[in-house]
């Protein structure tokens, strides 16, 4: 018989990647995760934005970073700036930056939406390439030729299954960009 929970598992990885990125994307909210990409090039090299300053969210339409030394403020500030996908703006006072989240246009809502459809297509693949070391698995097995069929179907069920669940997670995510 052909065990697939290993190719499960693998799935459910993805699936877990993908909704820690749609945690990632703009909905209009200040949220901490927001700034989870930004790189701040401190003491000669790029450094996560958490490992050298505390992200807060103050209030649903700004963001406080307080930087733990605060000689790192005008690296902060700049690598948010340079960040042209967020369009985000930060000012600081010397102590601590504050970021303003304008509220969404919706023609920015849009792009938005469109920038996560291709995050979809990238857990799409994802899961199709489990599917296919699963396949290879199959084929190198040597299994009757009926268990090896029904193994196959089993894992065109599974990712027939996650897939479905990264569509259900993205149509969830762009109805809540699309609501104002």
């Amino acid at each position: 018989m052909f065990d697939n929970s290993e190719y499960k598992k693998a799935m459910e990885g993805v699936i877990a990647r993908f909704h820690d990125e749609m945690k990632k994307v703009r909905t209009g909210r200040a949220h901490p995760d927001m700034l989870s990409n930004i790189k701040v090039e401190v003491y000669g090299q790029f450094m996560p934005l958490n490992q050298v300053a505390n992200v807060v969210a103050v209030d649903a339409t700004l963001l406080q970073i307080t930087p733990f030394d605060p000689s790192n403020i005008q690296a902060i500030a700049s690598a948010i700036r340079n960040d042209a996908a967020l369009g985000l703006n930060p000012s600081d006072d010397g102590r601590v930056v504050r970021v303003p989240v304008p509220p969404l246009t919706e023609e920015r809502r849009k792009e938005i939406v469109k920038n996560a459809s291709s995050k979809v297509e990238d857990a799409k693949v994802a899961i199709r390439n489990v599917r296919e070391d699963a396949r290879k698995e199959l084929k190198s097995a040597e299994l009757p030729e009926d268990v090896s069929k029904r193994a196959e179907k089993d894992i065109d069920e599974l990712t027939k299954t996650f897939t479905e669940k990264i569509d259900m997670a993205f149509k969830e995510k762009s109805a809540e960009l699309m609501t104002i």
